[in-house]
């Protein structure tokens, strides 16, 4: 059990709630959002990718949706933008901060080939 977690009795369900854990909160809010994973699982295999790329991995999320995640995951400085000077060619790479998040897609790879 996580340190902070705390039992609430809810409808006759025990329930967990995390309400001294603010940054396990705000990990999952990051993390669990929609595409986000699966963005930074794909550049967790590459130093950058170019947008065209990035959108193939994540080929169900529209480029509309893809565009908004990566901004949101720059605002959290989990990824970042970078423009060739040469070429204006935009990619995109994880920062030393998104980079620490890799044993911890390694393990989630490892436990869906295991359970799901």
């Amino acid at each position: 059990m996580a340190q902070g977690a705390k039992f609430k009795q809810t409808n006759g369900c025990r329930a967990v709630t995390y309400e001294s854990c603010p940054h396990f909160i705000n990990a999952f809010r990051i993390i669990g959002k929609k595409w986000n994973g699966l963005i930074i699982s794909s550049l967790c295999e590459t130093n950058y990718m170019r947008f065209k790329d990035l959108a193939s991995c994540v080929s169900a999320c529209s480029d509309r949706v893809l565009v908004e995640r990566l901004k949101e995951l720059e605002q959290e400085k989990i990824v970042k933008r970078s423009v060739d000077d040469q070429t204006k060619i935009i990619s995109y790479g994880l920062t030393k901060k998104g980079a620490e998040l890799q044993p911890v897609f390694d393990q989630i790879h490892e436990w869906a080939d295991n359970w799901v």
